[in-house]
């Protein structure tokens, strides 16, 4: 039986193993992929303190896994289905999607979010086929192509001025009638000449044969119809928690795991940090910060249990 087995692997989960392998705490990390998380699909992070330059994603990440391995972490890959903590023992058991069953004192939820839907048709038909939820990913295949990003945000705001690198013109389409990202983010897409914005309209429909050839768009004010020729659509409108494997009643109506500050769950010896957790940011600086409380909260109450 382990101290504590946090299960995901991006940055609260790293922040969590490194505060509790330094704490003296016996622990393993389940990770469903591999250790990164949602930031291994940023392109340039330039908000991350210590980082005078901009850094990619997968190099942050990747300097938190080797931290954290050279303390003594351990990974395992794994896939929770469910979990439960025994009323008798205090002891929690995790159940993976292989039957393996694993214990542990106390268990730390840092699994993330993953990208949100849009739910129109067409979308899931051609994901794959020009429709993307990572402009690092597959922006290179748009090479003098059109394409268009949904979203308004920070995320949509800078994955759309990365695909200027490649795309001949991009369309940004948001719901409203200006955008919701940071200034900074703004102001950059704004003054690009391959950045086209398209406020007040939402897309109904993804269209094409073999691969996406349009967009049917609506406007929110008219409530009119036009269509939009695009190669290709990505799609950045937030986050859907990873949240299927825990007890509806730990969940609030966003699907999110509800903590306090100390990042307690309603169950005891139980936590949750990052994206997965009520009032989430959706930062990587807040999610690793998450971790850090986490760990040092269950490093207190497995100390007051012995």
């Amino acid at each position: 039986m382990k101290d504590l087995i946090i299960i995901g692997a991006g940055p609260a989960g790293l922040a969590a193993s490194i505060y509790g392998i330094r704490a003296g705490l016996d622990l393993v990390m389940l990770e469903k992929f591999s250790p990164g998380g949602q930031v291994m699909n940023t392109f340039e992070i330039e908000n991350y303190p210590g980082f005078v330059e901009p850094v990619t994603g997968w190099e942050l990440m990747a300097k938190m896994e080797e931290q954290a391995k050279r303390l003594g972490v351990t990974v395992e890959n794994g896939d929770v289905a469910s979990f439960q903590r025994d009323g008798n023992t205090g002891k929690f058991l995790i159940r993976l999607t292989d039957n393996r069953v694993m214990e542990a004192g106390s268990v730390i939820l840092a699994t993330g979010a993953a990208f949100r839907k849009l739910g129109v048709p067409g979308e899931e038909e051609f994901t794959g086929r020009g429709v993307s939820y990572c402009a690092t990913c597959d922006g290179a295949f748009f090479r003098d192509k059109v394409t268009a990003v949904v979203g308004g945000g920070d995320v949509a705001l800078e994955e759309a001025f990365f695909l200027t690198r490649f795309a001949s013109k991009v369309y940004l389409i948001h719901r409203r009638d200006q955008f919701r990202g940071a200034k900074i983010l703004q102001d950059r897409v704004l003054s690009s000449d391959r950045i086209v914005p398209v406020y007040d309209n939402i897309v109904e429909s993804i269209n094409g044969n073999s691969s996406v050839s349009s967009l049917t768009l609506k406007n929110k004010k008219s409530g009119g119809l036009s269509e939009l020729d695009v190669d290709g659509v990505f799609i950045f409108i937030g986050y859907t928690p990873n949240t299927g494997y825990v007890p509806a009643e730990l969940l609030n109506d966003s699907g999110e795991v509800i903590v306090d500050m100390d990042m307690k769950t309603g169950i005891e010896g139980l936590f949750a940090a990052g994206d997965m957790r009520s009032g989430s940011r959706r930062q990587i600086v807040m999610a690793a910060a998450d971790g850090a409380t986490a760990a040092l909260n269950a490093y207190d109450y497995i100390i007051s249990t012995q």
